[in-house]
């Protein structure tokens, strides 16, 4: 997949030859002029990576990165500025940006970051389709067998859950025996992965 690049800055003039420089390179890059031009098509637009100017009028990069993650948005960013400032250089790297680039960009640095971004994206996607897999498959356990997985994730042992849901060990087995046959594994690891798994935030 062609992951777009978002890139918001308030600089025409850095924002049209950062932009014609990547389109150059075959990278899908939409432009902003503020944070907030960003803001307001946010949810209609596919995930991405950011480029986000430290230094913008209302809406800072940093203050913007900050809001993003408040909302459950996660992409990839590269933040970029003309002034260095360490200390926002490091707000934005506890942020989770992926690079730092200091005015006047240096373009082999920027389409390194851009790749790693997209990299991370892939990830991402990955990491959602595995969780999306999980949880359909533990909605095809029953409540009682859901009970049983999550008591396996716990580490106790056939006889612990037979106690603890006044089961025989013989019914815990054969929930067992079911929970491994719609999950394709009996290990007592992965099925513990698996709920791990199903207990993440969407």
């Amino acid at each position: 997949m062609t992951w777009p690049v978002y890139l918001v800055d308030d600089d025409d003039a850095v924002r049209n030859a950062l932009s014609l420089l990547l389109r150059t390179i075959g990278i899908d890059v939409r432009g902003f002029a503020s944070p907030e031009a960003f803001l307001s098509t946010l949810g209609t637009l596919a995930p991405g990576c950011l480029i986000l100017d430290i230094r913008m009028p209302v809406i800072s990069g940093l203050k913007l990165q900050e809001r993003l993650l408040e909302s459950g948005v996660t992409w990839p960013t590269i933040v970029i500025s003309g002034h260095g400032d360490i200390e926002a250089c490091r707000r934005a790297f506890r942020n989770g940006a992926i690079d730092f680039l200091s005015k006047p960009v240096d373009e082999q640095d920027l389409i390194d970051a851009i790749q790693r971004g997209h990299s991370e994206l892939e990830n991402q996607s990955r990491r959602a389709l595995e969780t999306d897999e999980v949880r359909r498959l533990l909605e095809q356990l029953t409540v009682r067998e859901r009970q049983v997985l999550e008591m396996i994730a716990k580490g106790l042992t056939t006889r612990q859950i037979a106690e603890t849901l006044k089961l025989s060990p013989r019914t815990v087995d054969s929930h067992r025996s079911a929970i491994g046959a719609k999950a394709g594994t009996t290990s007592a690891a992965e099925l513990t992965r698996l709920w791990l798994e199903g207990q993440r935030s969407p």
